[in-house]
């Protein structure tokens, strides 16, 4: 991961800008720059994965002869960038296929300096101007200013897997930057930038919905699996290019399972497995090393316990961002695991499993009343993942100074399975997920009894501990008497137990009237018969079953 930052005006306090970037040092330890040309201020936070010299530098300065200035003649307080200048642009991002993108812009004369994939994106935007971000097969976040126009360009990926925030200052300057903390001393109000979405002449224009599906695919179940194989091996396969070291979340669910086995069949070397759990009721652990075992990873186990878990809590929920309660339980295996991982080894990459419960169902999904609802259902996650569950695996991972890839999240998997027809997807077979499991049943990657397994909340699986700990917490923290006056204080996305409004009173003390940010409380679709419960956790439902176990 890396952090950006863009002050989109003249007047810009160079100095602040300086330490607002330094708040998310830890996206991007290697290297911080920041250049002030006058027009405003653009900082970059650098965690090196493709191109790891110097020369990958950014903020990138391109020159109308086509090719990048060197870093030498934008000196940091350099308020005069030379004159040949033409964009400016920080990107925090991953840009898949870049080299055969690069080799045709070298065709048409452009010039590079590095092995960095983002270095093409000045290139691109001279080429094709904002026609470029639906081009893109990425993972990013942007901000970019047309020396020549005056314009500033902001981009963010379809998914929103890079996080990227805004507001505006007292005089409606607009200030771009990776984290919320970055803004908090600029702006009144924080929003996420929509992904999806480019910003440009103070508007935000939709580029790409993810969610949004125009035609259904046909085809017998076995069709439609054949193309969920093929584009998912093809999404771990472009996720494993790294200049820098790749590691692996393995909890032993069919998904980072799945994401472990195609690895580990692409790979000519062990690859580098890692599993969390309590010290006392871990569910995964076996599973993890069942896996593990199955496919020759060289495999850590990371054990944790109830003091682990509260001295991380407060600052999980600063590093999140966030009061959902699903994703601050979820988040602290993730984090702890997590810093063992940026503690213990050089790893710089992390493949993770999110994105599949959104596309082919969780427990709750279950539940859907016909075909029309859980298609819905699954758009109104995918609109909103980028506050959930993407916001855990970002946040966990890069405040351990690692990149999150995430091989489910692959645009052309997700605008696929989207579009699959829903009665497919829907769970008439006794399992869920059916289609994902069948469509790996002949290849042999993870074991059986992994690849049938039923599906555990995370925060669960970890230890059921874990969840039960932390809201024994919360009720020692609040009276009944002191609960129900602390829920007034709050109008949106209010409290409705005591370990959502200790989430909740710890988030406003970093974030003060910024509950916005987030839509609402992640919970079950409480429309449907089986889903109206006080807790987001499938441990409530009724169809749990085998899955704790």
């Amino acid at each position: 991961m890396c952090s950006i930052i863009g002050f989109c005006g003249e007047g810009g306090d160079h100095t602040k800008i300086k330490r607002a970037l330094e708040k998310t040092k830890q996206r991007g330890p290697d290297a911080t720059k920041s250049i002030d040309f006058g027009a405003g201020i653009l900082g970059f936070n650098r965690l090196s994965i493709m191109g790891l010299s110097s020369a990958g530098m950014q903020p990138f300065v391109y020159g109308e002869k086509q090719t990048l200035i060197p870093r030498a003649e934008t000196d940091d307080n350099n308020m005069n960038i030379p004159e040949n200048s033409e964009i400016i642009l920080v990107c925090n991002g991953e840009v898949y296929g870049f080299r055969p993108l690069k080799e045709e812009l070298i065709q048409k004369g452009y010039r590079f300096n590095s092995g960095s994939d983002c270095e093409i994106l000045p290139a691109l935007y001279k080429e094709y101007g904002t026609d470029m971000f639906a081009m893109l097969d990425a993972e990013f976040a942007l901000i970019l200013y047309d020396v020549k126009t005056g314009e500033y360009i902001a981009a963010r990926d379809p998914i929103g897997i890079r996080p990227l925030y805004y507001g505006q200052t007292a005089d409606g300057t607009y200030v771009f930057a990776s984290e919320p903390q970055n803004l908090l001393e600029m702006v009144d109000r924080v929003m996420p930038f929509p992904p999806g979405h480019y910003f440009k002449d103070g508007k935000f224009i939709q580029y790409r919905d993810m969610s949004h599906v125009t035609k259904k695919h046909g085809g017998d179940i076995d069709t439609v699996c054949k193309e969920i194989h093929d584009r998912l091996i093809a999404g771990v396969k472009k996720r494993l290019d790294s200049d820098a070291s790749v590691g692996f979340l393995l909890s032993g669910g069919l998904d980072s399972s799945l994401v472990c086995g195609i690895a580990a069949q692409m790979s000519d070397k062990p690859l580098e497995t890692w599993a969390i759990g309590m010290d006392i009721d871990a569910i995964d652990l076996k599973y993890a090393k069942e896996v593990a075992d199955y496919i020759h990873s060289d495999h850590h186990e990371v054990i944790i316990s109830k003091d682990d878990v509260l001295n991380a809590l407060e600052t999980v929920i600063k590093l999140l961002a966030t009061y959902d309660i699903t994703t601050i339980r979820a988040s602290m295996g993730m984090y702890l695991v997590c810093k063992a991982i940026h503690e213990q080894t050089d790893t710089r990459v992390i493949l993770t499993g999110e994105i599949s419960d959104e596309i082919f169902g969780y427990k709750y999904t279950d539940f859907a009343p016909n075909a029309e609802a859980f298609q819905k259902e699954a758009e109104k996650r995918i609109r909103e993942i980028h506050m959930y569950d993407v916001l855990r695996a970002d946040r966990c991972i890069s405040v351990n100074s690692l990149e999150a890839r995430v091989p489910f999240g692959d645009l052309a998997f997700v605008d696929y399975c989207m579009a699959i027809d829903p009665e497919l997807k829907m769970n008439k077979y006794g399992k869920g997920k059916y289609l994902l499991r069948h469509a790996f049943e002949q290849d042999n990657l993870i074991p059986d009894s992994i690849l049938w397994r039923e599906k555990a909340a995370f925060s669960d699986a970890v230890g059921h501990s874990l969840k039960d700990d932390l809201a024994e917490y919360a009720e020692s923290v609040y009276t009944d008497e002191e609960f129900e006056e602390g829920v007034k204080k709050y109008t949106h996305a209010r409290p409705f137990t005591k370990e959502s409004l200790l989430y909740r009173d710890i988030f406003e003390k970093y974030y003060p009237g910024q509950s916005e940010m987030v839509t609402d409380f992640w919970m079950p679709n409480k429309e449907w018969e089986g889903c109206n419960v006080n807790d987001p956790s499938a441990r409530v439902l009724s169809n749990y079953g085998e899955s704790g176990k």
